[in-house]
Protein backbone atom coordinates (compact mmCIF):
# COMPACT_ATOMS: atom_id res chain seq x y z
CA UNK A 1 0.00 0.00 0.00
CA UNK A 2 1.33 3.45 -0.96
CA UNK A 3 2.25 5.89 1.77
CA UNK A 4 -0.29 8.55 2.69
CA UNK A 5 0.67 11.96 1.30
CA UNK A 6 0.15 15.50 2.52
CA UNK A 7 -1.82 16.26 -0.66
CA UNK A 8 -4.25 13.42 0.08
CA UNK A 9 -4.85 14.76 3.57
CA UNK A 10 -5.42 18.34 2.39
CA UNK A 11 -7.80 17.17 -0.34
CA UNK A 12 -9.91 15.34 2.27
CA UNK A 13 -9.83 18.35 4.59
CA UNK A 14 -11.25 20.54 1.83
CA UNK A 15 -14.49 18.72 2.54
CA UNK A 16 -14.64 20.19 6.05
CA UNK A 17 -16.54 23.47 6.15
CA UNK A 18 -15.14 26.53 7.95
CA UNK A 19 -16.24 27.79 11.38
CA UNK A 20 -19.33 29.56 10.00
CA UNK A 21 -20.06 27.03 7.22
CA UNK A 22 -18.40 29.39 4.76
CA UNK A 23 -15.72 27.85 2.54
CA UNK A 24 -13.47 25.04 3.75
CA UNK A 25 -10.73 24.98 6.39
CA UNK A 26 -7.89 24.43 3.89
CA UNK A 27 -8.69 27.24 1.48
CA UNK A 28 -9.39 29.56 4.43
CA UNK A 29 -5.80 29.00 5.61
CA UNK A 30 -6.82 27.49 8.95
CA UNK A 31 -4.84 24.24 8.64
CA UNK A 32 -1.23 24.14 9.81
CA UNK A 33 1.55 22.23 8.10
CA UNK A 34 0.54 18.58 7.93
CA UNK A 35 3.04 16.16 9.44
CA UNK A 36 2.88 12.43 8.67
CA UNK A 37 4.91 9.84 10.56
CA UNK A 38 4.42 6.07 10.71
CA UNK A 39 1.07 6.46 8.86
CA UNK A 40 -0.21 8.81 11.58
CA UNK A 41 -1.24 12.35 10.68
CA UNK A 42 -0.74 15.46 12.83
CA UNK A 43 -1.94 19.00 12.23
CA UNK A 44 -3.80 21.84 13.90
CA UNK A 45 -6.66 24.17 13.03
CA UNK A 46 -6.45 27.85 13.92
CA UNK A 47 -9.65 29.26 15.45
CA UNK A 48 -10.55 32.33 17.53
CA UNK A 49 -9.60 31.61 21.15
CA UNK A 50 -13.02 32.64 22.47
CA UNK A 51 -14.72 30.08 20.19
CA UNK A 52 -12.48 27.12 20.95
CA UNK A 53 -15.04 25.15 22.96
CA UNK A 54 -17.81 25.87 20.48
CA UNK A 55 -15.69 24.74 17.51
CA UNK A 56 -14.45 21.45 18.93
CA UNK A 57 -16.90 19.56 16.64
CA UNK A 58 -14.99 21.08 13.70
CA UNK A 59 -11.78 19.55 15.05
CA UNK A 60 -13.53 16.20 15.50
CA UNK A 61 -14.88 16.32 11.93
CA UNK A 62 -11.41 17.00 10.52
CA UNK A 63 -9.96 14.14 12.54
CA UNK A 64 -12.70 11.80 11.36
CA UNK A 65 -12.25 12.47 7.62
CA UNK A 66 -8.49 12.00 7.88
CA UNK A 67 -8.85 8.71 9.74
CA UNK A 68 -11.08 7.48 6.89
CA UNK A 69 -8.22 7.81 4.38
CA UNK A 70 -6.98 4.32 3.40
CA UNK A 71 -3.61 3.64 5.03
CA UNK A 72 -4.00 6.17 7.86
CA UNK A 73 -3.50 4.49 11.24
CA UNK A 74 -4.43 7.48 13.37
CA UNK A 75 -4.80 11.26 13.50
CA UNK A 76 -4.04 13.88 16.12
CA UNK A 77 -5.72 17.24 15.56
CA UNK A 78 -5.40 20.24 17.87
CA UNK A 79 -7.17 23.58 17.95
CA UNK A 80 -4.80 26.52 18.25
CA UNK A 81 -5.37 30.25 18.50
CA UNK A 82 -3.06 33.04 17.45
CA UNK A 83 -2.58 35.39 20.40
CA UNK A 84 -2.72 38.29 17.95
CA UNK A 85 -6.16 37.12 16.86
CA UNK A 86 -5.27 36.61 13.18
CA UNK A 87 -6.81 33.30 12.25
CA UNK A 88 -5.34 33.48 8.76
CA UNK A 89 -1.73 34.08 9.83
CA UNK A 90 0.97 31.86 8.42
CA UNK A 91 0.71 28.29 9.69
CA UNK A 92 3.47 26.80 11.80
CA UNK A 93 4.78 23.30 12.17
CA UNK A 94 3.00 21.16 14.71
CA UNK A 95 4.67 18.73 17.07
CA UNK A 96 5.73 15.37 15.65
CA UNK A 97 3.79 13.43 18.23
CA UNK A 98 1.73 10.29 18.01
CA UNK A 99 -1.74 9.85 19.47
CA UNK A 100 -2.27 7.95 22.70
CA UNK A 101 -2.00 4.25 22.19
CA UNK A 102 -4.95 2.03 23.02
CA UNK A 103 -4.87 0.73 26.53
CA UNK A 104 -3.09 3.71 28.09
CA UNK A 105 -4.80 4.77 31.27
CA UNK A 106 -6.06 8.35 31.44
CA UNK A 107 -4.87 10.49 34.30
CA UNK A 108 -7.31 10.69 37.15
CA UNK A 109 -9.25 7.50 36.29
CA UNK A 110 -9.07 4.49 38.56
CA UNK A 111 -11.08 1.32 38.90
CA UNK A 112 -11.28 -0.18 42.37
CA UNK A 113 -11.79 -3.94 42.68
CA UNK A 114 -15.11 -5.22 43.92
CA UNK A 115 -13.60 -6.19 47.27
CA UNK A 116 -13.00 -2.52 48.11
CA UNK A 117 -9.30 -3.11 48.58
CA UNK A 118 -6.90 -0.52 47.24
CA UNK A 119 -5.67 -1.66 43.79
CA UNK A 120 -2.00 -2.14 43.14
CA UNK A 121 -0.87 0.71 40.88
CA UNK A 122 0.51 -0.36 37.50
CA UNK A 123 4.27 -0.30 37.12
CA UNK A 124 5.46 2.94 35.54
CA UNK A 125 7.78 2.42 32.61
CA UNK A 126 11.02 4.38 32.65
CA UNK A 127 12.94 6.05 29.85
CA UNK A 128 15.83 4.08 28.32
CA UNK A 129 19.17 5.62 29.27
CA UNK A 130 17.68 8.06 31.79
CA UNK A 131 18.46 7.56 35.47
CA UNK A 132 16.45 9.69 37.88
CA UNK A 133 13.55 11.94 36.83
CA UNK A 134 13.00 14.95 39.09
CA UNK A 135 9.96 17.22 38.85
CA UNK A 136 10.24 20.90 39.78
CA UNK A 137 6.79 22.21 40.67
CA UNK A 138 4.92 25.08 42.26
CA UNK A 139 1.36 25.63 43.41
CA UNK A 140 1.04 28.91 41.53
CA UNK A 141 2.73 30.87 38.76
CA UNK A 142 5.08 33.78 39.23
CA UNK A 143 7.35 32.22 41.84
CA UNK A 144 10.34 31.67 39.54
CA UNK A 145 9.88 27.93 39.07
CA UNK A 146 11.23 27.77 35.50
CA UNK A 147 14.28 29.87 36.39
CA UNK A 148 14.84 27.55 39.35
CA UNK A 149 14.47 24.48 37.10
CA UNK A 150 17.07 25.73 34.62
CA UNK A 151 19.60 26.71 37.26
CA UNK A 152 19.01 23.50 39.23
CA UNK A 153 19.69 21.48 36.06
CA UNK A 154 22.86 23.49 35.37
CA UNK A 155 23.93 23.11 39.00
CA UNK A 156 23.47 19.32 38.81
CA UNK A 157 25.62 19.36 35.67
CA UNK A 158 28.23 21.55 37.39
CA UNK A 159 28.29 18.96 40.17
CA UNK A 160 29.41 16.34 37.64
CA UNK A 161 26.19 14.78 36.34
CA UNK A 162 24.83 14.25 32.81
CA UNK A 163 21.60 16.25 32.75
CA UNK A 164 18.60 16.91 30.52
CA UNK A 165 15.61 19.18 31.03
CA UNK A 166 12.03 18.72 29.82
CA UNK A 167 9.73 21.73 29.61
CA UNK A 168 6.37 20.19 30.57
CA UNK A 169 4.46 23.47 30.36
CA UNK A 170 2.45 22.92 27.17
CA UNK A 171 0.63 26.25 27.35
CA UNK A 172 3.53 28.47 28.41
CA UNK A 173 6.87 26.88 27.44
CA UNK A 174 9.84 28.98 28.57
CA UNK A 175 12.94 26.85 27.97
CA UNK A 176 13.69 28.21 24.47
CA UNK A 177 13.98 31.72 25.90
CA UNK A 178 15.68 30.80 29.19
CA UNK A 179 18.32 28.70 27.42
CA UNK A 180 18.56 30.85 24.27
CA UNK A 181 17.70 28.01 21.90
CA UNK A 182 15.92 28.50 18.59
CA UNK A 183 15.03 26.30 15.64
CA UNK A 184 13.23 22.99 15.30
CA UNK A 185 14.44 19.63 16.63
CA UNK A 186 15.64 17.06 14.11
CA UNK A 187 13.70 13.86 13.56
CA UNK A 188 15.96 10.82 13.42
CA UNK A 189 15.28 7.11 13.00
CA UNK A 190 11.66 6.05 13.38
CA UNK A 191 9.59 8.52 15.36
CA UNK A 192 12.47 9.62 17.59
CA UNK A 193 13.35 13.29 17.91
CA UNK A 194 16.82 14.58 18.71
CA UNK A 195 16.70 16.99 21.67
CA UNK A 196 18.03 20.52 21.38
CA UNK A 197 21.14 21.41 23.40
CA UNK A 198 22.86 24.38 25.05
CA UNK A 199 25.17 24.85 28.04
CA UNK A 200 25.69 21.09 28.01
CA UNK A 201 22.01 20.37 28.73
CA UNK A 202 19.78 18.27 26.48
CA UNK A 203 16.46 20.09 26.18
CA UNK A 204 12.96 19.37 24.89
CA UNK A 205 10.06 21.83 24.88
CA UNK A 206 6.80 22.41 23.07
CA UNK A 207 8.28 25.85 22.41
CA UNK A 208 10.56 24.26 19.79
CA UNK A 209 7.55 22.87 17.92
CA UNK A 210 5.17 25.85 17.81
CA UNK A 211 5.69 29.57 17.28
CA UNK A 212 5.88 31.76 20.38
CA UNK A 213 2.81 33.77 19.29
CA UNK A 214 0.57 30.70 19.03
CA UNK A 215 -1.65 29.72 21.97
CA UNK A 216 -2.26 26.02 22.47
CA UNK A 217 -5.88 24.94 23.02
CA UNK A 218 -5.49 21.33 24.04
CA UNK A 219 -7.67 19.17 26.23
CA UNK A 220 -6.43 16.79 28.91
CA UNK A 221 -5.86 13.63 26.83
CA UNK A 222 -3.89 15.61 24.22
CA UNK A 223 -1.68 17.14 26.92
CA UNK A 224 -1.10 13.67 28.36
CA UNK A 225 -0.17 12.27 24.96
CA UNK A 226 2.18 15.16 24.10
CA UNK A 227 3.99 14.94 27.44
CA UNK A 228 4.54 11.21 27.26
CA UNK A 229 5.86 11.51 23.71
CA UNK A 230 8.25 14.32 24.65
CA UNK A 231 9.56 11.95 27.30
CA UNK A 232 9.62 8.62 25.48
CA UNK A 233 10.03 9.56 21.82
CA UNK A 234 13.06 11.81 22.35
CA UNK A 235 16.59 10.42 21.99
CA UNK A 236 17.83 11.58 25.39
CA UNK A 237 20.87 9.29 25.34
CA UNK A 238 22.55 8.46 28.65
CA UNK A 239 21.51 10.86 31.42
CA UNK A 240 22.03 10.67 35.16
CA UNK A 241 19.05 12.92 35.74
CA UNK A 242 16.22 14.51 33.79
CA UNK A 243 14.77 17.66 35.34
CA UNK A 244 11.12 18.28 34.45
CA UNK A 245 9.91 21.88 34.63
CA UNK A 246 6.24 21.35 35.51
CA UNK A 247 3.50 23.86 34.76
CA UNK A 248 2.13 25.64 37.84
CA UNK A 249 -0.83 24.14 39.66
CA UNK A 250 -2.19 20.61 39.91
CA UNK A 251 -3.83 19.89 36.55
CA UNK A 252 -3.64 17.29 33.78
CA UNK A 253 0.09 17.66 33.12
CA UNK A 254 1.00 17.20 36.77
CA UNK A 255 -1.23 14.16 37.18
CA UNK A 256 0.13 12.59 33.99
CA UNK A 257 3.71 12.97 35.19
CA UNK A 258 2.93 11.79 38.71
CA UNK A 259 0.82 8.79 37.74
CA UNK A 260 2.56 7.50 34.62
CA UNK A 261 6.24 8.44 35.01
CA UNK A 262 8.58 6.91 37.62
CA UNK A 263 9.53 10.19 39.31
CA UNK A 264 12.43 9.97 41.75
CA UNK A 265 10.92 12.91 43.57
CA UNK A 266 9.62 16.46 43.37
CA UNK A 267 11.13 19.80 44.33
CA UNK A 268 8.58 22.44 45.35
CA UNK A 269 9.37 26.11 44.66
CA UNK A 270 7.66 28.83 46.70
CA UNK A 271 8.19 32.41 47.76
CA UNK A 272 8.06 33.32 51.46
CA UNK A 273 4.62 34.94 51.59
CA UNK A 274 1.57 33.13 52.90
CA UNK A 275 -0.38 33.17 49.62
CA UNK A 276 2.33 31.30 47.71
CA UNK A 277 2.72 28.82 50.56
CA UNK A 278 -1.00 28.05 50.56
CA UNK A 279 -0.74 27.07 46.89
CA UNK A 280 2.52 25.19 47.47
CA UNK A 281 0.72 23.00 50.00
CA UNK A 282 -1.67 21.88 47.24
CA UNK A 283 1.26 20.70 45.16
CA UNK A 284 2.78 18.91 48.12
CA UNK A 285 -0.52 17.19 48.86
CA UNK A 286 -0.89 16.04 45.24
CA UNK A 287 2.56 14.45 45.09
CA UNK A 288 2.04 12.72 48.42
CA UNK A 289 -1.34 11.41 47.30
CA UNK A 290 0.20 9.75 44.25
CA UNK A 291 3.17 8.51 46.33
CA UNK A 292 5.88 10.65 44.73
CA UNK A 293 8.60 11.56 47.28
CA UNK A 294 8.87 15.29 48.02
CA UNK A 295 12.60 16.03 47.98
CA UNK A 296 12.11 19.40 49.63
CA UNK A 297 11.15 23.05 49.30
CA UNK A 298 13.16 25.91 47.79
CA UNK A 299 12.38 29.43 48.99
CA UNK A 300 12.82 31.61 45.92
CA UNK A 301 12.94 35.44 46.06
CA UNK A 302 13.79 34.88 49.69
CA UNK A 303 15.28 38.34 50.26
CA UNK A 304 16.62 41.32 48.32
CA UNK A 305 20.14 42.74 48.53
CA UNK A 306 20.29 46.37 47.42
CA UNK A 307 23.02 46.59 44.74
CA UNK A 308 24.11 50.09 45.85
CA UNK A 309 24.24 49.69 49.64
CA UNK A 310 24.32 45.92 50.17
CA UNK A 311 21.43 46.27 52.62
CA UNK A 312 19.07 43.31 52.88
CA UNK A 313 15.30 43.69 52.52
CA UNK A 314 12.72 40.95 53.15
CA UNK A 315 10.29 42.17 50.50
CA UNK A 316 8.02 39.12 50.61
CA UNK A 317 8.69 38.26 54.24
CA UNK A 318 11.31 35.64 55.03
CA UNK A 319 11.54 32.09 56.28
CA UNK A 320 7.98 31.07 55.42
CA UNK A 321 9.06 28.14 53.23
CA UNK A 322 11.53 26.92 55.86
CA UNK A 323 8.80 26.94 58.52
CA UNK A 324 6.40 25.18 56.18
CA UNK A 325 9.00 22.48 55.43
CA UNK A 326 9.53 21.94 59.15
CA UNK A 327 5.79 21.85 59.79
CA UNK A 328 5.08 19.12 57.23
CA UNK A 329 8.31 17.21 57.72
CA UNK A 330 10.09 17.64 54.37
CA UNK A 331 13.63 18.93 53.82
CA UNK A 332 14.24 22.64 53.37
CA UNK A 333 16.64 22.82 50.44
CA UNK A 334 17.74 26.45 50.58
CA UNK A 335 17.09 30.12 49.88
CA UNK A 336 17.59 31.95 46.59
CA UNK A 337 17.69 35.76 46.85
CA UNK A 338 15.83 38.15 44.58
CA UNK A 339 18.55 39.80 42.52
CA UNK A 340 18.72 41.86 39.35
CA UNK A 341 21.36 39.45 38.06
CA UNK A 342 19.02 36.45 38.05
CA UNK A 343 16.35 38.41 36.18
CA UNK A 344 18.76 39.86 33.65
CA UNK A 345 20.53 36.57 32.91
CA UNK A 346 17.20 34.73 32.62
CA UNK A 347 15.80 37.30 30.17
CA UNK A 348 19.01 37.12 28.13
CA UNK A 349 18.99 33.30 27.95
CA UNK A 350 22.28 33.10 29.88
CA UNK A 351 21.35 31.45 33.22
CA UNK A 352 23.31 32.65 36.21
CA UNK A 353 24.82 29.23 37.03
CA UNK A 354 26.23 29.06 33.47
CA UNK A 355 27.47 32.63 33.09
CA UNK A 356 28.46 33.44 36.69
CA UNK A 357 29.43 30.04 38.14
CA UNK A 358 31.37 31.48 41.09
CA UNK A 359 28.73 33.97 42.24
CA UNK A 360 27.01 33.51 45.63
CA UNK A 361 23.71 32.77 43.88
CA UNK A 362 25.28 30.03 41.74
CA UNK A 363 26.84 28.50 44.82
CA UNK A 364 23.39 28.48 46.46
CA UNK A 365 21.95 26.61 43.49
CA UNK A 366 24.82 24.11 43.59
CA UNK A 367 24.23 23.47 47.30
CA UNK A 368 20.53 22.86 46.59
CA UNK A 369 21.46 20.52 43.73
CA UNK A 370 23.81 18.58 46.01
CA UNK A 371 21.05 18.12 48.61
CA UNK A 372 18.59 16.98 45.96
CA UNK A 373 20.99 14.46 44.45
CA UNK A 374 21.98 13.17 47.89
CA UNK A 375 18.35 12.34 48.59
CA UNK A 376 17.80 10.72 45.20
CA UNK A 377 20.94 8.59 45.62
CA UNK A 378 19.95 7.56 49.15
CA UNK A 379 16.48 6.58 47.94
CA UNK A 380 17.97 4.43 45.15
CA UNK A 381 20.26 2.68 47.65
CA UNK A 382 17.31 1.99 49.97
CA UNK A 383 15.34 0.53 47.05
CA UNK A 384 18.21 -1.75 46.06
CA UNK A 385 18.62 -2.95 49.66
CA UNK A 386 14.91 -3.77 49.75
CA UNK A 387 15.28 -6.18 46.82
CA UNK A 388 15.48 -9.84 47.88
CA UNK A 389 18.75 -11.67 47.43
CA UNK A 390 18.61 -15.16 45.94
CA UNK A 391 21.34 -17.40 47.31
CA UNK A 392 22.24 -20.74 45.69
CA UNK A 393 23.77 -23.30 48.04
Amino acid sequence: MADVTREQVLEKLRGVRGPDMDGNIVDMGLVSDVFISDSKVYFSITVPAERARELDPLRAAAERVVKDIPGVKGAMVALTADKKGTASSAPVQRPAAAPSRPGHAHAGHSHAPASGQRPTPPKKSGIPGVGAIIAVASGKGGVGKSTTSVNLALALKANGLKVGILDADIYGPSMPRLLKISGRPEQIEGRMIKPMENYGLKVMSMGFLVDEEVAMIWRGPMIQSALLQMLREVAWGDLDVLVVDMPPGTGDAQLTMAQQVPLAGAVIVSTPQDLALIDARKGLAMFRKVEVPVLGIVENMSYFIAPDTGARYDIFGHGGARKEAERIGVPFLGEIPLTMGIRETSDAGTPVVACEPDSPVSKAYREIAAKVWEQVSASEKDASRAMPNIVFE
